[in-house]
């Protein structure tokens, strides 16, 4: 570990309101906050309300009172914008129907495992920032859940979607309340109600917004924790690199949540890029991440349905990971090719996957000294889940062929290809704006065509 790049508790806590004009370098290390022995309990309401929120909700379960309970959450990537989204809604959910004669029981699910948080550095920062308690204990995660998803959708009164335009299969049991997103509409939950897409930096914008809105609305005005404000600008400031590509709404909603938090004098422009500035930091420091959790830090996966009668579905799952394959090849112990793919093989035979997808992005500098994003796809099909090698072989030639041919992509076979195995393709590009959400629909369309 480089100690040189750690924070103590004292020096993170000082810095965390520290002003746009600071000189913030480092980062806070997961490692950082566990060294500091047992848990620590937040400070202040919004910790101590998350704290108790997933108490009560652990209660109600061992009561067998899961029908009251509402879940919000975002995709399984489980990146800032989703945190943030979720336990905001949970939380206005909550306090505006507190005093009412049908008060709402909400909470955030994360939907990935409590380790899994810290290799998003950035999420470790902000929610330090936000003085949550360490380990994450406040928060209730996937692998916390005390029922599996498949039961439990079932029993509660139903989701949330944020940062998220369908619920993955896992949760489709349970009814679909409202909808907050900002990329493609996909249909799910038609009668929800609110039902908000809107293309926007952050999904947390289009959040804060109608929880403003419904807040100003009240007789009275629920107590709004500076903590949680800050969250949400930490949130839409890394979405929108500090307002630089923000639109108008994010724009407008950025000061509205400013004006109500402790930072109400600073310039928007200022704490926005501050903020982006300090995330931005803390989310490249993932150098020291080995392989299988540079895959599992970004992984996004669910069953897809095909029309063949044999498999009706299969299990895809992406990563997204900020190194090129030779760069990740020296990460693991033989620093050799065949590692690599054991490790992700292992990964994936732990997650039940059929078809995985790691998409890989590095720079290179041209004769000119000027920085190019190149971008890998890397292809892998296995045949001991849900398929037999037959299928492994078709659904493989099936996919390979709709990434071949796609022109948006201009694929290119990687310069070791041929050592590749069975099964096994990885492909470089240039288009630097084709990351995960260009080429999953282009692999998931494959997938459903596959027969």
């Amino acid at each position: 570990m480089r100690t040189s790049k750690l924070l103590t508790l004292t020096a993170i806590a000082s810095a965390s309101y520290a002003a746009p004009s600071d000189n913030v370098q480092k980062v806070v290390r997961p490692s950082t906050i566990r060294a500091a022995g047992a848990i620590e309990t937040g400070v202040g309401h919004f910790s101590e309300w998350s704290r108790g929120n997933k108490k009560e909700y652990l209660i109600d379960w061992q009561k067998g009172l899961s029908s009251r309970w509402i879940h919000v959450q975002g995709n399984e990537a489980g990146d800032l914008d989703s945190m943030a989204a979720a336990l905001t809604w949970a939380y206005h959910l909550e306090h505006s129907t507190a005093n009412t004669s049908h008060p709402v029981q909400a909470i955030a699910l994360l939907q990935t495992s409590t380790d899994a948080l810290d290799l998003r550095p950035e999420n470790t920062l902000a929610l330090h920032r936000s003085q949550m308690s360490s380990g994450h204990s406040d928060l209730l995660t996937l692998d916390e859940l005390p029922e599996d998803p498949e039961t439990l959708s079932r029993d509660i009164k139903g989701i949330v979607l944020v940062d998220h335009a369908a619920p993955l299969r896992k949760w489709e049991g349970a009814p679909i309340l409202s909808i907050f997103d900002h990329h493609q509409d996909l249909g799910a939950g038609p009668d929800s109600s609110p039902r908000i897409f809107a293309k926007v930096a952050s999904c947390t914008t289009l959040v804060a917004e109608r929880m403003l809105d419904e807040l100003e609305a009240l007789p009275e005005e629920y107590h709004m924790p500076h903590e949680l404000l800050e969250l949400i600008l930490g949130a839409i400031a890394i979405d929108s690199k500090g307002l630089e590509e923000a639109t108008d709404r994010d724009r407008k909603v950025a000061q509205r949540v400013l004006k109500r938090s402790n930072w109400h004098k600073e310039n928007l422009d200022d704490r926005m890029q501050h903020l982006a500035d300090i995330l931005k930091r803390a989310k490249k420091d993932v150098d020291h991440l080995n392989i299988r959790d540079l895959l599992r830090r970004d992984w996004k996966g669910d069953m897809v349905d095909t029309p063949s009668p044999r498999t009706p579905t299969v299990s895809l799952g992406f990563s997204s990971i900020p190194f090129s394959l030779d760069a990740q090849i020296m990460k693991t112990e033989f620093q050799e090719l065949f590692d690599w793919f054991a490790i992700e093989a292992a990964w994936t035979a732990q997650t039940g996957t059929d078809i995985s997808v790691a998409l890989n992005k590095h720079k290179v500098k041209d004769s000119h000294g000027k920085k190019h994003k190149i971008r890998e796809i890397v292809l892998i099909v296995r045949s001991d889940v849900r398929i037999n090698e037959a299928q492994a072989d078709s659904l493989f030639e099936t996919v390979k062929k709709a990434v071949e041919a796609d022109k948006t992509l201009n694929v290119k076979p990687w310069h070791r290809a041929h050592e590749l195995g069975r099964w096994q393709m990885v492909w470089t590009h240039e288009n630097e704006e084709a990351g995960r959400k260009i080429v999953r629909p282009i692999i998931e369309k494959a997938v459903m065509a596959w027969d």
